[in-house]
């Protein structure tokens, strides 16, 4: 386990968030799938509680109105050092801008926007609360890909957003790039083409670490949850895709060890 980075470059991904109807069935469900526990954060959209590892911070869930009926997902957060510039940048390059800018109590400032091919999320300005503060672990974010019809588009967006060196991996079958910052990875984006959700559609997915994917999937079975994707070998480890009870997907991956 591994301290996160204090300040992140801006377009790094910082912090992930989940709404739900349900807080306290989906805090118990993270709780035994991961080991969370969870303290109050800020308020401004609702009440929203902070997940943490060891008393460190590692991403937020808040509960939805009982008459908004929004598709329940993960959000990725990009930190940025001006969320009104960034705002601004999105709108400009095609994106929206959703909710805010607005700032979360002394936590920080932030809006959550969507690219023009509709993906939804988040930029983060931190202040007192940096992002998700441990790396490494079982139950910790560890990758964020972007999953969408086409990458060359939605690609060219996020390029002239955060300035990321963008690493093409295209041929007639694989639509794939790495995004850099600093000459090191930090997300990804995965072109479907027609294989592409079309109940989802374009949309971020958060990886979380865990020490045994099958097991994992069992117990995500056990606690009410979906198994999507079945555990399988894939090109950092071993990885499945899985939903909660209410249906947000995320992947769950047991990486291999550095060599």
């Amino acid at each position: 386990m591994t301290e996160a980075a204090i300040r992140r470059t801006p377009g790094t991904p910082c912090w992930v968030s989940l709404m739900v109807h349900g807080l306290t069935a989906t805090e118990e469900f993270y709780h035994a799938l991961f080991g969370w526990e969870f303290t109050p954060g800020p308020q401004q959209l609702g009440p929203y509680v902070r997940g943490l590892l060891d008393g460190r911070e590692i991403a937020g869930i808040g509960q939805l109105p009982p008459d908004r009926h929004l598709p329940i997902a993960w959000m990725t957060y990009l930190a940025t050092d001006d969320a009104d510039v960034t705002a601004e940048t999105i709108r400009s390059c095609g994106g929206t801008v959703g909710v805010g800018p607005l700032d979360a109590a002394e936590a920080g400032r932030m809006a959550i926007a969507a690219d023009p091919a509709g993906s939804v999320f988040g930029i983060w300005q931190a202040a007192a609360h940096t992002g998700t503060a441990v790396a490494g672990a079982h139950g910790t974010p560890v990758w964020n890909e972007l999953i969408t019809r086409e990458t060359s588009t939605v690609g060219t967006f996020y390029e002239t957003l955060f300035g990321y060196d963008v690493e093409a991996t295209t041929s007639a079958d694989f639509d794939f790039r790495t995004l850099r910052l600093e000459g090191r990875p930090v997300a990804s984006l995965h072109g479907l083409g027609r294989a592409l959700d079309r109940d989802r559609g374009s949309h971020w997915m958060t990886y979380f670490e865990v020490a045994d994917t099958d097991a994992a999937a069992r117990l995500v079975t056990e606690l009410g949850g979906q198994v999507i994707r079945q555990p399988r070998e894939g090109a950092t480890g071993r990885l499945a895709t899985v939903a909660d009870p209410e249906g947000a997907v995320f992947t769950i991956v047991q990486s291999d060890p550095v060599v």
